[in-house]
């Protein structure tokens, strides 16, 4: 891999009169990853994505492609292609022109062998004389994604590209669209709100919020650490109990909440002292009839069954506490045990190295609500 071909946004900035859209971003984009930008509407992500096609020009900062500032250069002069939510087809071409275009406006001769070769990676052979009309949502995508492919770009952005499909078809087209950045071994930057599509393709995740990149990292290291309140509950869902730090040693961090103590590993903490929120993920969370068959070593908290959801893969319970606030766990449907019913005591246990530590700003109230009950 060379490090020369890396996307590196600097000091990348974009204002609308006195709205920031980007707000200072700087970040690398390895050569040959697939990168996805997370975030909720209006966080940024699709500007940033519109200033690297040069669809937008940044108000500051570079684009820096192969250590050239491609910030100011024309979309058509940069080795960059941008597949959209839209597809953009021409209704009155069939999928092999569609396909060809980009080569009969650079005046390619030959190009027959170069199309051929794009439908059979999209696995459309035998579809080139279609019209889009003739095509579902997601062959649509694959015929836009292949004319993509066929200017050999160096970075291909894919703009919220499977949006417009139904859920099952959206995870086929997950899985395809990992397939192909694989074989192709383009840098793939991808804009998405999807938690699950981020997750499920890119090698890397940035979580945006209001212009600026909250956290960075491998899908599996942000979901199981996150690093900010917004982060816990934008990628997935967390439990978190506003409290303060009691106490602390070089391998644990005790916290105090609601007149009473919890703890956990010091690796696990974000922050060491002051105001924090302990959280736990619903999935980590398991539920008990009683304190006495809970397992040595876990943490606990006792409840009543408020709600319950049946999703399938599991089911989502609701708890609520004493203090008249709800904690949520999701239970794997394996049957090995039985559907608890609304009104059931129950208690909810965790493994402590399962939870983790926020920094709280002092005085703020909790990220969602005041979620966990102290232990007696």
């Amino acid at each position: 891999m060379a490090d020369g071909a890396d996307l590196r946004l600097v000091n990348l900035t974009k204002r609308f009169g006195i709205f920031t859209a980007v707000d200072d971003l700087s970040l690398t984009i390895p050569q040959g990853g697939f990168f996805a930008l997370l975030g909720a509407s209006g966080c940024g992500k699709t500007t940033t994505l519109r200033m690297v096609a040069g669809l937008e020009e940044p108000t500051s900062g570079q684009v820096l492609l192969g250590g050239q500032d491609i910030a100011r250069l024309r979309p058509y002069k940069r080795p960059v292609n941008t597949v959209f939510q839209s597809y953009a087809l021409f209704p009155h071409l069939d999928v092999f022109e569609n396909v060809a275009f980009g080569l009969r406006r650079r005046g390619v001769r030959d190009i027959a062998a170069q199309v051929g070769r794009m439908l059979s990676l999209v696995q459309l052979d035998g579809y080139d004389k279609r019209r889009p009309a003739q095509l579902s949502g997601g062959q649509q995508q694959r015929v836009a994604l292949a004319r993509a492919l066929i200017n050999h770009p160096q970075v291909l952005l894919l703009d919220e590209p499977l949006g417009a499909l139904d859920l099952k078809l959206r995870r086929q087209m997950q899985i395809e669209l990992k397939r192909i950045q694989t074989e192709v071994g383009l840098t793939f930057v991808h804009v998405t709100h999807d938690q699950e599509e981020a997750m499920t393709m890119a090698d890397t995740v940035a979580v945006m919020n209001a212009g600026r990149i909250e956290q960075l990292g491998a899908p599996a290291e942000i979901y199981e650490f996150p690093a900010t309140p917004f982060v816990a509950n934008f990628l997935g869902q967390s439990n978190l109990l506003a409290g303060e730090v009691a106490g602390r040693s070089a391998d644990e961090v005790v916290v105090s909440a609601y007149g009473s103590r919890f703890s956990l590993p010091a690796a696990r903490c974000r922050a060491a002292s002051g105001d924090i929120y302990l959280g736990v993920r619903p999935e980590k969370l398991h539920l008990a009839p009683s304190a006495e068959a809970v397992p040595a070593g876990h943490q606990w908290i006792a409840g009543v069954v408020s709600d319950s959801s049946y999703v399938g893969v599991s089911t989502q319970y609701l708890v609520r506490t004493s203090w008249g606030t709800e904690l949520s766990a999701f239970s794997s449907n394996a049957g090995v045990h039985a559907q608890l019913p609304l009104g059931a005591q129950v208690v909810a246990y965790w493994r402590p190295e399962h939870a983790f530590l926020l920094a709280r700003e002092a005085g703020a109230g909790d990220a969602t609500q005041p979620l966990l009950e102290p232990v007696p």
